[in-house]
């Protein structure tokens, strides 16, 4: 591993402490092989100015939780070091004692909640300290004979301490250990199955001895050739089998969850190792990744039903083997899975989370390897393990679910999404919670939805194979597809039935009808894995209350109506809604210039504004409007509901 300090950057962070604390939190936040998202915390001591005008000597620590690759200023604590050394001479404090105390001694109360090593820092007679969960480190303490390999790489470098539970518990042994110790011989802190601490009086050198210990075990593996040892394969696909268990495991979890697969050659050939399910199960890399992926993963094989089921009694199972009967058991589901053949997969209820699972996932499985490699992976006890996964303090740096979206965890997916109608849903959709992939013939779909979870992909979807690539694509980046809203259409020049251009017709048909079924076709058999799915079709005024003028249009959407009704009658049985909207004189759409504005507005001797509000409650339509309705047709409101037509038109005389 190797330093990332750089003197250019550092010097436009200053000399102030504070400040290049943060640079070399973020230089380690870089480093996945160190800690990953919101684990390791840093820590720097300085005075500070109180109310009175007076300094006070403080630390500044990482707030619980927050991203060391991104902190920023306001995502340090403020404490008073004076309580954290007085803390420290307790003989025993509760977790909840310890978080009063400390929060009383926070200089601001309304700043994060400090790490749960906010005490250790204080302690540790440095002015800057930085701990981390570096890999290759906790790897080789993870052996059976963990210890007496680190004192062999590491000689009197660093001061060794056998795993102890993080917080108060781990301060008062390193506090107890080290009273007659002279700090200045180490360079750092090993504590078994856990990670590493480092410290200096400057940022640079307490920062560049954290990668020179990590270096050293990094070294070690790689002298022995076990760094090399990963196993690879080429994965298979089963995007069906992908979106049922997604499902399933959505079912145990009580809420739709995207589903990550990873199909690297690393992934892969961890998954079809003869004995993963042995491997992969004994526990995580460290104590500080179970609130994010439980001990263990689910292992999938041909009856991945029932894989989950068995995984689901078994957590419950663990759960009573060492509850003390104060704690509420989790819920059952896995958050991430081993697939033979096909890679892992990790689980979340959105993409943020669905990312950490699977970054920390991929980071497992190559220690795990390095782990078998030197003799045996060998992590904390299952009773250690369920101690530090029902951890209040720990739980405390998760979401909490009242934060939850309506849509949280959804799969959607809008046609003529580039704008319109169409994009307003997509934009709604997002808004309230669902991954949404965009389809759209014109190429500024992929610059609007370029983000992880809001994706645009150029298709006609005219051409079967163009849209079959898209909805494949969709499955594999979150695992499924819950809301289907086909809206891309077009509007022939209006002409008489007599005067009907064939090639006009024949386009609309296509277009507006024939590309419809054809995508319906291809979504069913994942919306009938989905979660609560509903289709919901964009249609028109036109079907209740044609026009002279538009038959080919007309028609086409009339077709596509009936489709949507023997589509509900059809898909009913498996769960699937599928609804209608008829919009009409939505005039913040690409068809509607204004020039056309104008030039309708005075055939019917209406000024603009008065155009745009013909209706009977004299209010204009919006495609924000028809995407609101459509959010509600595919949410709980319309769970009932399937095989309806309803209006959105501000009352249209004809229509009524």
């Amino acid at each position: 591993m190797k330093s990332l300090w750089s003197d250019e950057e550092a010097k436009t962070f200053g000399e102030d402490p504070f400040q290049l604390r943060i640079y070399t939190s973020r230089l380690l936040g870089k480093e996945p092989g160190l800690v990953l998202h919101g684990g390791g915390n840093t820590s720097v001591k300085t005075k500070a100015k109180n109310l009175f005008g007076e300094d006070e000597n403080v630390i500044l620590i990482k707030g619980s939780g927050c991203n060391l690759a991104t902190i920023q200023a306001d995502e340090f604590a403020s404490i008073k070091l004076d309580v954290l050394h007085r803390i420290i001479t307790l003989d025993t404090l509760s977790d909840m004692d310890m978080i009063r105390l400390q929060g009383s001694a926070m200089t601001d109360p309304a700043g994060p909640l400090p790490s749960l090593e906010a005490v250790l820092h204080a302690n540790i007679p440095f002015k800057y300290v930085d701990h981390t969960h570096a890999d290759a480190v906790v790897t080789i303490t993870n052996h059976p004979n963990g210890e007496a390999l680190i004192r062999n790489i590491y000689k009197d470098m660093v001061l060794v301490i056998p795993y102890v539970k993080p917080g108060f518990m781990l301060a008062k042994k390193i506090f107890e250990m080290t009273q007659n110790m002279t700090w200045r011989r180490f360079e750092g802190i090993i504590i078994l199955h856990h990670g590493v601490f480092t410290f200096a009086d400057d940022a640079r050198t307490s920062y560049e001895r954290m990668i020179r210990l990590v270096s050293l075990a990094e070294n070690y593996l790689e002298q022995q050739g076990w760094l090399e040892k990963i196993a690879r394969a080429e994965a298979k696909e089963d995007l069906l089998t992908l979106s049922r268990i997604r499902r399933h495991v959505s079912l145990a979890r009580g809420c739709a969850l995207l589903a990550k697969l990873d199909r690297s050659s690393r992934a892969c050939g961890f998954a079809n190792l003869s004995n993963v399910k042995s491997i992969a199960t004994r526990g995580p890399l460290t104590s500080d990744h179970l609130i994010r992926t439980k001990p263990k993963p689910v292992i999938l094989g041909k009856n991945v039903e029932q894989d989950i089921s068995d995984y689901a009694l078994s957590y419950k199972a663990y759960f009573e083997r060492h509850t003390d009967d104060t704690q509420t058991c989790f819920d059952l589901a896995p958050r991430w899975g081993v697939w033979p053949l096909h890679g892992t997969i990790a689980f979340g209820r959105n993409i943020k989370e669905t990312t950490m699972v699977s970054d920390i996932c991929r980071q497992t499985i190559q220690a795990v390897q390095w782990g078998e490699s030197i003799g045996g992976w060998q992590p904390l006890s299952e009773k250690e393990m369920f101690d530090m996964e029902y951890w209040q303090l720990q739980q405390t740096k998760l979401p909490k679910d009242d934060r939850l979206l309506p849509l949280q965890g959804k799969v959607a997916m809008v046609t003529g999404a580039a704008s319109g109608i169409g994009f307003a849903c997509m934009e709604m959709l997002h808004e309230q919670g669902a991954a949404v992939v965009g389809l759209d013939i014109n190429p500024k779909i992929t610059r609007r939805f370029n983000q992880d979870d809001r994706v645009g992909f150029v298709c006609d979807i005219t051409e079967g194979k163009a849209v079959r690539e898209a909805v494949e694509e969709t499955i594999r980046r979150f695992g499924g597809l819950d809301i289907l809203i086909p809206n891309a259409g077009i509007f022939p020049d209006s002409q008489r039935i007599e005067d009907i251009n064939e090639a006009i017709w024949t386009q609309s048909m296509d277009v507006n009808l024939s590309s419809q079924q054809h995508l319906l076709k291809i979504c069913i058999p994942y919306l009938k894995q989905g979660i609560d799915a509903a289709v919901v079709f964009i249609s028109s005024k036109n079907v209740p209350a044609p026009g002279p003028g538009a038959a080919a249009y007309s028609v086409a959407k009339a077709g596509q109506t009936q489709l949507a009704r023997i589509a509900a009658m059809e898909l009913g049985g498996d769960g699937i809604r599928v609804n209608v909207v008829h919009p009409n004189a939505v005039y913040d759409t690409a068809l509607w210039t204004q020039d056309i504005l104008e030039s309708r507005a005075s055939h019917y001797g209406y000024t603009v504004e008065e155009y745009k509000k013909n209706n009977c409650l004299k209010t204009e339509v919006s495609s924000k409007d028809v995407a609101t309705l459509v959010c509600a047709m595919v949410g709980p409101a319309f769970a009932k509901t399937t095989g309806a037509q309803v209006p959105i038109d501000g009352g249209n005389v004809r229509v009524i």
